[in-house]
């Protein structure tokens, strides 16, 4: 499954954000795939034990981060989900601050895998000093502008 497709049969973007600590960040996303039934919420425990116990290894790019863990840690079915913050959050850890995230939750390492290069390739800008674009994420006010940014960057990367 697509990532904008899996947002929109998720239900699973939250934009402008609050969340006081990186565990409520990573909380309003995996919320947001428990109540689609994509996966159980022994994933959220997952994510955070595992950043507990091996630091901030979701941190994937300087303000981004990809809440992931492993499918057996309660993945149902592959799905996707996109948080904006109004204010960033910081990782224990981390130096950099975080105000968007792209929970992934893979059914298999091979999902885990084109999950996440499909979300590269949405964020990829040769532009930019980091090789990643969050700006036109940021910008994004409902739903329907975020499948608007997907579209032009795959289009774009076609």
């Amino acid at each position: 499954m697509g990532f904008k497709q899996s947002l929109i049969d998720n239900n699973s973007i939250q934009l402008h954000a609050n969340a006081a600590h990186w565990r409520d960040a990573v909380k309003i996303g995996t919320d947001m795939l428990v109540a689609s039934g994509a996966i159980k919420p022994t994933y959220h425990d997952a994510i955070i034990s595992s950043v507990e116990k091996l630091g901030p290894y979701i941190c994937i790019a300087p303000h981004l981060a990809l809440p992931h863990a492993r499918p057996e840690d309660g993945v149902i079915r592959t799905a996707f989900a996109l948080v904006t913050l109004e204010k960033p959050v910081i990782f224990d850890g981390e130096d950099e601050p975080v105000d968007v995230l792209i929970t992934l939750a893979g059914s298999s390492s091979d999902e885990h895998m084109e999950g996440l290069m499909e979300v590269t390739q949405v964020l990829d800008d040769e532009d930019s000093e980091t090789g990643v674009d969050l700006n036109k994420l940021r910008q994004c006010h409902t739903a329907d502008d975020v499948y608007r940014v997907i579209d032009e960057a795959l289009a774009k990367n076609a």
